[in-house]
């Protein structure tokens, strides 16, 4: 069972003030090419906190962390038609590579008449998993497809089940296109002297988008992603 952390008013700066979740790393999959290295919650603060949620680090100011029902009530007590952001760490349930689909589907549920949304690097390897992120997208819950590259970015895209996004080397220039032609819309939080945020932006949290936005690798990982950008 996964253990979640909703925070009401975060006070990350990228995100602005809204509410931010946390999910336990062993939702994590091994298929995400960041998970040993280059993933931003891999580092600092965010990265003390999430090991505390996850259990793996005592000490410190613990975090309130709720198992699955609990964090799917909280869920239901948000405003309508407020913008959320679920997982600044960790990735949707189900263990490593698999996708709990009855538990996505929950989870959408409880953001009914809510703005959440989220990314995954989970690799969907079932229909069924590709179905349930179609719903999800389909009913009130954006989930973004996590790309590693451009090229992978192309592939998610062409599996039209919900938007897209890409790390992508900050040592470069963010490109207009995509290989396959596909506009590429630079997240406006990582450009230099920006004071937008997600709150602001809300990009991310539409389902329907032609555009593949981009995030410059940022954080302590960011020379990992642009030696392997290379």
């Amino acid at each position: 069972m996964h253990s979640y952390h909703l925070s009401l008013n975060s006070h990350n700066s990228k995100t602005g003030n809204m509410p931010v979740s946390i999910t336990s790393a062993d939702t994590c999959p091994d298929s995400c090419s960041f998970k040993k290295a280059g993933c931003f919650a891999k580092y600092g603060p965010l990265l003390w906190h999430w090991q505390r949620v996850s259990g793996t680090r005592a000490g410190g100011a613990m975090p309130i962390v709720m198992n699955e029902s609990g964090f799917f009530n909280k869920i239901k007590q948000l405003p309508d038609g407020v913008v959320w952001r679920h997982n600044q760490a960790g990735d949707l349930p189900g263990k490593n590579n698999r996708l709990n689909i009855q538990a996505l589907r929950s989870l959408v549920r409880a953001n009914k008449n809510k703005r959440g949304f989220t990314y995954t690097h989970k690799p969907l390897f079932r229909k069924t998993e590709k179905q349930a992120i179609k719903e999800a997208n389909e009913n009130g819950f954006t989930i973004n497809l996590s790309a590693d590259s451009l090229e992978q970015a192309d592939r998610l895209k062409n599996l039209a089940i919900g938007p897209v996004v890409v790390v992508v080397p900050s040592d470069r220039p963010v490109p207009k296109t995509t290989p396959a032609g596909n506009p590429i819309f630079q997240c406006p939080a990582t450009k230099t002297g920006a004071t937008i945020t997600c709150k602001e932006c809300k990009v991310c949290s539409v389902a329907i988008r032609r555009s593949v936005v981009a995030f410059p690798a940022h954080g302590s990982g960011k020379s990992y992603i642009n030696k392997k950008g290379e």
